[in-house]
């Protein structure tokens, strides 16, 4: 289950959806706006002036008929955010999903949200810089990924001290990885397939990381700080980057499942440590990696295809050792 799911049933579980009490008149007002904005689409056809909007589809109140959340999905509209969002004063999360014709930027009003705490705007049409106003929100959850975001990540992010979810994958974001993003414990971080330079800050070495995805970036120098064997990662991608150092004596998290160093420039052995990491999935072709493969215990369930194009591997299944 994708975590900013769980993070909405999260939400829901702590506040009691209420029918039977009206809905705040400033908010039923705001969501008529946003309707409005987004050109009447036939999917919110339900959302009529002299009607309680705790009843509505697309959104829950709280037991004082006020709107929590609002979630907006596969809509057919052209138009950008709309502003009214703003307006909904008790917003803990919005989530807008899978909306190609929504365009423009992240609007101002956004900055009003204080309570806000998910952010989820995915597969939209929504570009320009991420903007410094989300840090006058509350957020622990921000998933803004397969937009058309540019620029750098701002270091404002920095400051949103329960931010422990951040995906802003699929952009075009560049500059480099400001330090120090990630808050609180169990802390994840897909910045995968934009255009970042840079070195990996030493920060994301430390802390309570679940997972960490820099794939698809132009990064460079040593992350082998990122592995320990008492670190708590399951999952590290950092393939297609332009990464260097030796990984000989690198020794792996006891729960990581998932590990891709593949399109690297990557040098030294295959560490004999994977041989005691149960990973689900192992990726270290297209390296500069060199001598013998070991083949005990873990490395039995991984084939050719996770070490070809290296500088001289063999043994496993690749061509034999020789003497």
């Amino acid at each position: 289950m994708p975590i900013c799911h769980m993070l909405f049933l999260f939400f829901i579980s702590h506040l009691t959806i209420s029918s039977s009490l009206d809905c705040n008149a400033a908010d039923r007002r705001a969501l008529l706006n946003v309707k409005s904005e987004l050109g009447n689409p036939p999917e919110l056809s339900a959302w009529l002036p002299a009607t309680n909007c705790c009843t509505w589809s697309n959104v829950y109140c709280t037991d004082t008929g006020r709107i929590y959340n609002i979630y907006l999905f596969s809509l057919n509209v052209s138009t950008t955010i709309p502003n009214s969002l703003g307006d909904l004063s008790e917003l803990l999360t919005i989530q807008l999903q899978t909306i190609l014709g929504i365009y423009g930027t992240i609007p101002p009003s956004f900055s009003k949200l204080t309570k806000l705490e998910l952010l989820d705007l995915t597969n939209t049409s929504v570009s320009g810089p991420i903007p410094d106003f989300l840090s006058r929100t509350n957020l622990s959850a921000l998933d803004l990924s397969n937009n058309k975001f540019s620029g750098p990540i701002p270091l404002s992010l920095t400051k949103l001290p329960n931010l422990r979810y951040l995906d802003l994958s699929g952009n075009s974001l560049s500059g480099t990885i400001p330090p120090g993003l990630l808050h609180g414990t169990f802390r994840f971080l897909y910045l995968s397939r934009n255009k970042l330079t840079g070195e990996i800050p030493k920060d994301y070495g430390n802390g309570d990381i679940d997972t960490i995805d820099l794939s698809h970036n132009r990064l460079t120098s040593d992350a082998s700080f990122l592995f320990g064997i008492t670190k708590p990662m399951t999952k590290i991608d950092l393939s297609w980057n332009q990464l260097e150092f030796d990984l000989t004596r690198a020794v792996f998290p006891h729960h990581l499942d998932y590990l891709d160093l593949s399109h690297n420039k990557i040098k030294g052995k295959v560490p004999k440590s994977l041989q005691d990491t149960p990973l689900r999935f192992l990726n270290l072709s297209y390296n500069e990696l060199c001598g013998e493969i070991p083949n005990r215990r873990f490395m039995v369930y991984h084939n050719a295809d996770s070490y070809i194009h290296n500088k001289c591997l063999c043994g496993a299944q690749l061509q034999p050792c020789t003497t």
